[in-house]
């Protein structure tokens, strides 16, 4: 009994010891026995909560990996990762789809109201020139040169390809693209086709399938984009389609629309294509109803698996009379993430931005990005499972005799506008084709005024 007195005795006071060491480490002065006080103890806490402390930070992405995009859940995953490692960090995932033209508006009216995004993700050269000049995103040179390893993770081209024509690197890239002319095999070889890899084997199908009931080739009038990039590609040549329309008119840009025309005659298009948008002429390529579309590799991921295993992509064939090779491609690294010039000057949000960009433009991020869209990673990665149309259009664009940036990067929105405004008027005979290039020149000219 009495070892148990004293063992019961001894815990009390190693309580009393521990309540009272407790007490004087209160973060107060508290007096001491002597009448001194009892000095303050600092403690460091452990790294984790040193992160979890970090202040709060709201971060607004505005993209096109939303909707329907092939990468929308691999670019979710990625911003996922980063809120991860940055439990502070609140980001608002903004998108809207790359075929709604309502995408380019809503850029401009944030980029001129002051509504800017934290980082956007957007096209590079002319369709930026306007935020870029007006100093509302920041170069991003410095911060490249400065992180060696984020730098080093490009391919060289990507960077270079990414330039505006200040020289300077505004946009990070993730993935590039290629476009083409995709063709569904099976409708050809079951119609006794060969592949259309000239104008003569091209209108030879059209003529074939139209008069069979299947669509030849399903594109838009109004969401012309890809239409018109690829016949102004073949009839003027790299050359002729790089020098836009600012230094005078190329008549083989009338030829392009010429050759439009010739296509409407022959029965190429959809009966609606003068209503439908590019979502639903993609859905008549992914349903087996047309044999033929022209598109992007973003594309791909959106058809049937069927679709997709019978597909293969071709350069566009040369027009006739055309200063095109016939193995001219659109393509390159047209697209980046640019950083808020507002957001940049804001120290309460800068370093978790700059942390955000390199993320999402990591090898790692550009490897999921690009394993789920087709696209051509920005960086050295080996990009998995992929159908083969996809390899297919790898291998057009190693093959490539050029491979050049769209027409929309060569002119304004407002002239790119009208290009497309023509298309169905042009086809419909109700314009000729040197009216519709005459009125883009003027819509440039004084776009540049």
């Amino acid at each position: 009994m009495k070892r148990t007195s004293m063992l019961l005795m001894s815990v009390m006071l190693l309580l009393s010891m521990f309540l009272a060491a407790c007490g004087n480490n209160s973060g107060t002065n508290t007096p001491a026995a002597g009448g001194g006080e009892t000095p303050k103890t600092e403690t460091t806490p452990p790294a984790d909560d040193k992160k979890d402390e970090a202040a709060p930070v709201s971060l607004r992405v505005f993209s096109t990996f939303g909707g329907t995009d092939a990468a929308r859940e691999a670019f979710q995953a990625a911003l996922d990762e980063f809120t991860k490692e940055h439990p502070n960090v609140k980001i608002d995932n903004d998108t809207m789809s790359a075929n709604d033209d309502g995408f380019r508006t809503k850029v401009n009216t944030d980029m001129n109201s002051g509504n800017e995004p934290d980082l956007l993700f957007y096209f590079i050269g002319a369709d930026a020139e306007g935020f870029v000049n007006a100093g509302k995103v920041v170069p991003l040179n410095e911060i490249l040169d400065a992180d060696a390893e984020w730098k080093n993770g490009f391919i060289p081209d990507a960077l270079e390809l990414a330039k505006q024509k200040d020289g300077n690197i505004y946009a990070a890239p993730l993935t590039g693209f290629y476009e083409g002319l995709f063709v569904n095999k099976k409708i050809f070889e079951e119609n006794g086709l060969e592949l259309p890899t000239d104008w003569a084997k091209l209108t030879t199908a059209v003529k074939t399938l139209s008069g069979k009931g299947i669509i030849p080739l399903s594109v838009p009038f109004d969401q012309s984009h890809y239409l018109i990039e690829h016949t102004i590609l073949s009839a003027a040549g790299p050359e002729g389609q790089n020098k836009g329309l600012l230094d005078g008119i190329d008549p083989n840009w009338e030829k392009a629309y010429a050759a439009m025309k010739e296509l409407y005659d022959l029965g190429a298009f959809p009966k609606d294509a003068a209503t439908i948008d590019l979502s639903m002429s993609g859905n008549y390529y992914s349903e087996g109803l047309a044999a033929m579309t022209i598109e992007g590799s973003w594309a791909i991921g959106g058809w049937s698996d069927e679709t997709r295993d019978n597909s293969t992509v071709l350069p566009f064939p040369t027009v006739p009379d055309g200063a095109g090779s016939g193995n001219d491609i659109v393509g390159g690294f047209g697209s980046g993430f640019y950083l808020s010039k507002a957001t940049y000057d804001d120290a309460a949000k800068k370093e978790a931005a700059i942390a955000l960009l390199k993320h999402l433009t990591s090898p790692a991020s550009i490897q999921k990005i690009a394993s789920a869209n087709g696209g051509t990673p920005a960086a050295d990665v080996e990009v998995t499972g992929l159908p083969q149309v996809a390899l297919d259009g790898f291998a057009m664009a190693a093959k490539a005799a050029s491979i050049s940036a769209p027409v929309d990067s060569k002119v304004s929105q407002e002239t790119f506008g009208n290009l497309r405004a023509s298309v169905q008027p042009v086809v419909e005979g109700k314009k000729t084709p040197t009216q519709a290039i005459e009125e883009a020149k003027k819509t440039e000219d004084a776009n540049k005024k």
